[in-house]
């Protein structure tokens, strides 16, 4: 039985292309699904840079959905297309967990019992893994590249990753 799939949000694409380290995707899960509108999102700036990006990380598969009724339900729900297809997506193909960073997606992922984790929770894992070796450093530069990321999740992710001074 193939293992279940990993699926991922615009957000945590975006973040880790920022950083250069989207092969960390490859690293700690061999395989990331997409679907066709996160890619689309992915792509809806700097596309030349981006496609290249993806074209250079076979790792990262863009997966269609053949049953649109299945986004809608979540786009109904109050969740964006994107996050939606993601949710599709993993229900699908029971996912063994979706990367997502948006509050609302991930408090709807809680209410319906699926497992999650964010960009951060990424980063902690890659530095577990002994792939980088501080995630500091990487949060105040998704900071300064534009992703919002609480004091709070900073203290919080430093603590997780032993790196509280």
């Amino acid at each position: 039985m193939p293992p279940k799939p990993i699926i991922s949000n615009n957000s945590s694409l975006v973040a880790l292309f920022g950083l250069d380290l989207l092969f960390l995707l490859r690293e700690l899960y061999t395989e990331v699904w997409i679907p066709e509108e996160v890619k689309a999102e992915f792509l809806g700036v700097e596309r030349m840079h981006r496609l290249q990006a993806l074209n250079d990380a076979p790792w990262i598969k863009t997966v269609h959905l053949t049953d649109v009724k299945d986004v809608s339900t979540y786009v109904r729900s109050g969740l964006d297309l994107d996050e939606a297809a993601v949710f599709a997506l993993a229900k699908k193909h029971d996912a063994q967990f979706v990367i997502i960073d948006e509050l609302k997606a991930r408090q709807h992922a809680a209410r319906i019992g699926l497992p999650f984790r964010g960009t951060v929770g990424v980063l902690i894992a890659a530095k577990e893994e002994g792939l980088i070796d501080a995630i500091k450093p990487l949060l105040i530069q998704l900071r300064d590249n534009g992703i919002h990321l609480s004091n709070r999740l900073i203290n919080n992710a430093l603590q997780d990753a032993g790196e509280m001074d």
